[in-house]
């Protein structure tokens, strides 16, 4: 029975203990600020000893890609060389740091961000197919704008070395590992997807197929950072699909995946359940009203949806979804517990985790070897000192995160990942004065 407290070893990296912080958009960017910003961000839960930060995707082109404005992009050694001061002092508090890889495919601005179009009118989506006709339904009546270029077989080959290119840079740069992006809807989910991958070469038909462009990345990865550097990845299940999506990823197609993940090398998996679309099912929990309402942001919605009619639809079918996913704790158990129960490699939970009991649990059950949190570090950047350590009262020992959503809505516009509600703070505010986060003051 594992205890939070336990080290764990990923590939000969050893963790000072098995809580990790998930990944979470940083809004860093690449401009003269950026490596300053990340260091704000991510050194407070390493000052608080979190065992592993997992830096938030990163993209692995100097273009198109990115699912959010403000994504750092790691496609450039000048810029990754910097990021040096980043690793350094996340070392020197005694933790370790992975960078996680991504490229957004049809999920990028150029698909949903009006603005963003308007900008760069010329960028296509990268698609792994055509994309599904529900999409294309989305896009003849304007909600959201297609003009795809499906990759052909040398172009994925090319994809997959900009993947490995990127790792090197940042393991050049002091990063401890490599995270791919491989669920969220992002580019290495639609090719394991039945609902977006329709292709007829090697990355297309069977799931050993659909799962080949994984493999392909994991494979350019490891030729150029050698055989020591733990790459793990997400891997997606999309049991949250409405019912009319007929193919889609289900629960044991996952664990398939993942027993084939741990054959070809893979070090450790972080499995997840979600839908074929980038839905509430995501981070789940009470429809953020706040952070519609907040006059701050009014114009940056109507920026990013076309207007401030289509941000009022938006905000209507994220009130509709937070009804169907609302708050699940450890809603990804059912789905780490298979995949650990069959696997040799360490197995990552995230996704409605929140207090220390749970993690007990999830631990001495074997559920996983490491327990994630993200947006309770929105909330808490030093959260790791209230949940590690010797027992205490429950109440102090569960994160504050209200899991009401709205630190990320306003990330739409560009905006940090922080809490901005004000019960939340509040309740930070009084741990803070009691001496629940040690020494440090600053929130990064």
């Amino acid at each position: 029975m594992a205890e939070l407290e336990d080290p764990l070893e990923i590939a000969g990296v050893e963790l000072p203990n098995r809580l990790y912080r998930a990944p979470l958009l940083e809004c860093a960017g690449n401009g003269p600020d950026a490596v300053d910003a990340l260091i704000r961000e991510l050194t407070p839960a390493a000052e608080s000893e979190v065992g592993l930060i997992c830096q938030g995707a990163t993209i692995v082109r100097g273009e198109g890609g990115c699912a959010a404005p403000g994504m750092t992009r790691v496609h450039d050694p000048a810029f990754v060389s910097k990021l040096t001061r980043l690793t350094d002092a996340i070392h020197d508090r005694g933790s370790r740091i992975f960078v996680q890889l991504e490229h957004g495919g049809l999920r990028s601005m150029e698909t949903w961000h009006a603005g963003y179009r308007a900008e760069n009118s010329d960028l296509r989506q990268l698609a792994v197919s055509r994309p599904p006709p529900v999409l294309r339904a989305l896009d003849r009546v304007g909600f959201l704008s297609y003009d795809a270029h499906v990759l052909g077989t040398a172009e994925v080959y090319d994809l997959a070395e900009d993947f490995g290119r990127s790792a090197s840079y940042a393991i050049d740069a002091g990063y401890d590992g490599i995270h791919i992006a491989g669920a969220n809807m992002g580019i290495v989910q639609q090719f394991l997807s039945p609902f977006y991958n329709r292709r007829t070469d090697e990355f297309g038909g069977s799931l050993a197929e659909r799962t080949r462009f994984l493999e392909l990345v994991h494979d350019e990865i490891r030729r150029r950072v050698g055989p020591d550097v733990p790459i793990m990845t997400k891997v997606p299940a999309e049991t949250t699909a409405p019912r009319f999506v007929r193919k889609h990823l289900s629960l044991s197609d996952g664990v398939r995946i993942c027993d084939r993940l741990t054959a070809i090398g893979f070090d450790a998996l972080v499995p997840v359940q979600a839908s074929v679309f980038w839905d509430a099912s995501i981070v789940r929990g009470a429809f953020p009203a706040c952070a519609w309402r907040d006059e701050r942001f009014r114009e940056g919605y109507a920026d990013a949806f076309g207007s401030k009619t289509r941000a009022g639809m938006v905000a209507f079918l994220n009130w509709f979804q937070s009804k169907k996913y609302d708050f699940d704790s450890a809603w990804n158990r059912p789905f780490t517990s298979r995949v650990a129960s069959r696997v040799s490699v360490p197995v990552l939970a995230e996704g409605g985790i929140r207090n220390r009991d749970e993690i007990d649990r999830l631990l001495g059950g074997g559920d996983c070897d490491a327990v994630g949190m993200g947006r309770p570090f929105y909330a808490e950047p030093r959260l790791p000192a209230r949940i590690l350590g010797e027992r205490s009262e429950e109440s102090k020992r569960s994160a504050i995160c209200e899991n009401c959503n709205n630190c990320t809505v306003p990330q739409a516009t560009g905006a940090r990942g922080v809490c901005r509600t004000p019960s939340v703070l509040e309740k930070r505010g009084e741990l803070r004065k009691t001496g629940a986060y040690g020494g440090e003051q600053s929130d990064g």
